[in-house]
């Protein structure tokens, strides 16, 4: 198949739970080297909130990125509640009309999400957040959507282009947030929000696979 049914998505969203929950260390430990460390252990706390309230209840693919974002918006700290609540509720609200999500729905959501980050943000491409991995991630989605190409094989370059964005703040300095404070010396560390953006863009991409 191309498409999912959107009433269907519920195992993608708790393939991204797992993948958070998995990685609450590693995150925390990014985030440690330049920043306060606690990004692993607010993601995860957001992620597992949604899936105990919503585990077991039925939900599709767009009410729970809705409903994950109320989470993270309104119940976990620091700067990156607002940020994935807004990447998840643009997301849903982009994909609220779709009863089969193919690649090109796929894409016009997952876009929503970095224009209505972009109204809220100062940082581009380059400053190093997690924008550096969603941005080419978003514009590899949608350069495959115009040639119509295979979801599938989409969304493996969309992972490889979330890859080389998060791989790539290793060597910027961070302009944002409290890394920024150390300049030039938050060069040679990931940032650790372009990390949990890859996390969670491969495990919606692989979620979404196990589906099609």
């Amino acid at each position: 198949m191309d498409t999912f049914k959107n009433r269907d998505g519920k195992p993608v969203l708790l393939a991204m739970v797992k993948a958070v929950q998995d990685n609450k260390a590693y995150l925390g430990e990014i985030d440690g080297l330049i920043g306060d460390g606690d990004h692993g252990m607010n993601m995860n706390k957001g992620f597992t909130v949604f899936e105990k309230r919503y585990g077991k209840k039925e939900i599709g693919f767009t009410g729970g990125l809705r409903e994950l974002g109320m989470v993270l918006l309104n119940e976990i700290g620091g700067s990156m509640g607002p940020i994935y609540g807004t990447v998840f509720m643009e997301m849903a609200e982009a994909g609220d009309g779709f009863e089969e999500i193919g690649l090109a729905q796929f894409s016009q959501m997952l876009e929503a999400s970095l224009e209505g980050l972009s109204d809220i943000v100062e940082a581009r491409v380059g400053d190093k957040t997690l924008i550096d991995t969603l941005s080419p991630a978003v514009y590899t989605l949608k350069a495959e959507a115009k040639t119509k190409g295979d979801f599938t094989d989409a969304l493996d370059k969309m992972k490889g282009a979330a890859k080389a964005g998060r791989d790539s703040t290793r060597d910027m300095a961070a302009k944002f947030g409290r890394s920024s404070r150390l300049g030039e010396r938050s060069r040679g560390v990931l940032d650790a929000g372009a990390v949990s953006c890859c996390v969670i863009l491969e495990a919606m991409a692989d979620g979404i696979k196990e589906l099609l």
